[in-house]
């Protein structure tokens, strides 16, 4: 196993940022969308595991194994991007803008909320059959998980109008940049 120095490790991310940056906004949609798929069907699979055996502890020893594929495969999480990218503009690389950044940020965005979507939505079907069906109880505690964080939203103020208010300051930005 190689060991890098912290200064190149640094000198790594900083380049792993820049590279983001200068990705085109196709391959940056296509990785986040499929980041965010692969993270929603991860959350499907330890919830499934948690409700089948009874152990929740179970199901989140295997949530992680989502990350290590989106790991594997170099798709882009928007907590990623967050880290990485902004290292590109810090280090003054040349060419790499703030608008750029902002750019990034806003198409891994859309591409993960997409991709956790269209998992969704699937998700949604198979479960109830063509929506001829109740859903059972997997549906029935994932509902019951997101409405436990709507709630928790609520109980602070915030809600789902923070989040209609994000997506709208994302998508405007998005296309103010191109």
């Amino acid at each position: 196993m190689s060991y890098l120095e912290p200064t190149e490790f640094v000198t790594k991310m900083v380049g792993a940022g820049e590279a983001k940056v200068y990705m085109s906004n196709k391959d940056t949609l296509i990785r986040a969308f499929m980041a965010g798929a692969t993270l929603a069907l991860a959350a499907i699979f330890a919830i499934t595991v948690a409700v089948k055996t009874g152990s929740p502890l179970l199901g989140a020893v295997l949530f992680p194994i989502g990350f290590i594929m989106l790991y594997l495969m170099k798709f882009d999480l928007l907590t990623g991007v967050f880290t990485l990218v902004p290292l590109a503009w810090l280090d003054k690389r040349p060419g790499v803008t703030i608008n750029q950044v902002l750019r990034n940020w806003g198409l891994v965005f859309l591409g993960n909320l997409a991709g956790a979507l269209a998992v969704a939505f699937m998700m949604s079907f198979i479960l109830t059959i063509g929506y001829n069906t109740d859903g059972g109880v997997i549906a029935e505690k994932v509902g019951s998980i997101g409405e436990a964080r709507t709630l928790g939203y609520k109980i602070h103020g915030t809600g789902v109008g923070l989040l209609f208010l994000s997506v709208a300051c994302y998508v405007t930005g998005w296309f103010l940049w191109e």
